[in-house]
């Protein structure tokens, strides 16, 4: 059944995201229809929330990539290039007023 819970929860993972509390009501739930046993319950909770963090971070570095690439197809100004410009602006605003 802790693979099977696993299989399920890694698929589920990259689309929705799972709270440390509906983990831990699940695996409850095991316990109490004695599928797992308590100790064992505890480790798979810390398992399951250790496996989305990590998860979590890899989804994040690929939207980000993603994201990335079409800025750039886009070829869209970046915050920093847009805080350069207006940081240029007022220097020449600076330098017209004198």
């Amino acid at each position: 059944m802790q693979d099977f819970l696993k299989k399920v929860f890694n698929l589920g993972l990259g689309v929705f995201s799972v709270t440390k509390e509906k983990v831990e009501e699940i695996v409850k739930e095991l316990v109490k229809k004695g599928e797992v046993g308590q100790e064992e319950g505890k480790k798979l909770v810390n398992e399951l929330l250790e496996k989305g963090e990590k998860t979590k971070k890899e989804l994040e570095a690929q939207i980000e990539k993603i994201v990335k690439g079409i800025v750039e197809r886009l070829d869209l100004a970046t915050r920093k290039e847009l805080n350069e410009l207006k940081s240029e602006i007022e220097q020449l605003k600076e330098k017209l007023n004198k």
